[in-house]
């Protein structure tokens, strides 16, 4: 997020909103820190119920959506990396994301549907993932699941956390979810062995971006 806040500082634009959704469902108490920690100066939001993910059909985090003003979807679903990050160190050390999206993300800002990056209905459309039944179904067990543990229902809140990562296996965010629960975390092997598994599979971890570095 301190990037983020960089990249927000230097668009310096009235018309840009930028939106953060930290999807937890520890809630304010969780993300909260973090997002102060960071002070931000855009607007911050903390999905317990990973209703964005729903929305846009998100399966993994950082993904987002452009937005015109006009409220249209004019990308979607990639790999919002705001830089280079590297997890890890010496021989276990490897690199993820991208230095390519915050110059595009800036070139729509500055011209607007004459950007290059913009994408055709017909695109945005294509790169919409399918939500259908069994994904609608997992995110209700989810949610189901979330209302469980908030009252102490552990045993029936995994059941249904679990019927949901069955029903809708692709999504990495309902694993990851059930990873900062544990001592490990979100980032930690489990989440690194999915993520191969995941790869390995020819599944799209990530969309490629039809981003060319410039």
């Amino acid at each position: 997020m301190p990037v983020w806040q960089r990249v927000y500082e230097e668009i310096n634009d009235p018309n840009f909103v930028l939106i953060c959704v930290a999807e937890d469902t520890g809630g304010e108490a969780v993300a909260g820190p973090i997002f102060d920690a960071a002070k931000p100066t855009y607007i911050q939001i903390v999905d317990v119920d990973h209703l964005i993910s729903s929305v846009f059909n998100f399966v993994n985090v950082p993904s987002a959506a452009w937005i015109d003003e006009e409220g249209r979807i004019v990308r979607i679903d990639e790999g919002t990396y705001s830089k280079v990050h590297q997890f890890g160190e010496g021989d276990t050390a490897f690199l993820f994301g991208n230095d390519v999206y915050t110059p595009a993300l800036k070139d729509w800002v500055a011209k607007g549907r004459e950007s290059v990056h913009v994408q055709n209905r017909q695109s945005v459309t294509g790169n919409i993932r399918k939500h259908g039944v069994n994904e609608q179904k997992a995110d209700a067990a989810f949610r189901l699941g979330n209302l469980f543990r908030a009252h102490g229902e552990g045993e029936k809140a995994e059941h249904y956390w679990e019927l949901a990562r069955t029903l809708h296996p692709e999504s990495i965010n309902y694993f990851r979810q059930n990873l900062t629960l544990t001592e490990e975390g979100s980032g930690g092997q489990s989440f690194m062995k999915k993520r191969m598994e995941y790869m390995e599979q020819g599944k799209e971890y990530y969309r490629p971006l039809d981003i060319a570095k410039t």
